[in-house]
């Protein structure tokens, strides 16, 4: 079997994913985290991997960066390559000036101003939600590590430049923090009735320029953000 956008045969991929956005992102959690970990796809180099987390099969792939790009990998692995459940572990930026950088953010639920989830069933502005048997295991995990994470909604944004900055507007709708992704994985989730999760690390905030994490940081930090979202996975695997 394969997709354009995936090389991989039945079966290669464990029925949870954990989705960074980054291709390199990828490849640390699967050469650092996993064992026997091997690639099953590098199609674009948009690289995924299946292995073993503490003896539960998972897999790790990148979703790349921004709405479409998530839309086409957690599609095609939904639909083509029975995962079941995606867990995306990914950076965001805080709004909430009590959040701090490396602070984990749980998206319980996740809204956009982009027409491009109503193909999915879902409306601009709903707060689309997770999956909420995937979050009651993030809170178990979170609770045994010693892990705080801080539950809440996020804004979902189409742009990473824009003219106009809508910051206020989404503070205003209650909203944590703004990424890219994660509104059209729990879209495409619950159109498929799958189950979805983001757990994403602050790096920034986006009213405050230069206040943040580099780019070596966001690749090769987010350790415990990692780790919660490989304990969600492996306790996924066995139910």
């Amino acid at each position: 079997m394969a997709t354009p956008h995936i090389n991989a045969e039945k079966g290669d991929f464990a029925p949870v994913v954990v989705m960074p956005g980054d291709p390199l992102r990828s490849r640390y959690i699967a050469e650092n985290y996993l064992t026997d970990a091997r690639l099953v796809n590098d199609v674009r180099g948009v690289q995924g991997y299946t292995g073993y987390y503490f003896g539960s099969r998972v897999s790790v792939m990148a979703s790349g960066m921004g709405m479409p790009s998530m839309g086409i990998y957690a599609y095609e692995l939904y639909k083509f390559y029975g995962v079941q459940s995606i867990v995306r572990a990914g950076s965001t930026g805080a709004y909430s000036e009590a959040l701090h950088i490396n602070d984990i953010i749980m998206a319980l639920t996740a809204a956009t101003d982009s027409n491009s989830v109503e193909f999915f069933g879902a409306k601009k502005y709903e707060n689309i939600p997770a999956s909420e048997h995937l979050a009651a295991l993030a809170r178990k995990s979170s609770l045994e590590r010693n892990l705080p994470v801080v539950g809440g909604g996020v804004y979902t944004s189409d742009l990473f430049y824009a003219e106009k900055d809508r910051g206020a507007e989404w503070i205003a709708r209650g909203v944590l923090a703004v990424e890219m992704e994660t509104a059209m994985l729990y879209a495409i989730a619950r159109a498929m009735k799958k189950d979805a999760l983001a757990l994403l690390t602050v790096s920034d905030y986006p009213l405050m320029p230069g206040k943040g994490l580099d780019a070596e940081e966001r690749e090769r930090g987010f350790d415990n953000m990692i780790t919660l979202a490989l304990d969600v996975a492996a306790r996924a695997s066995m139910n």
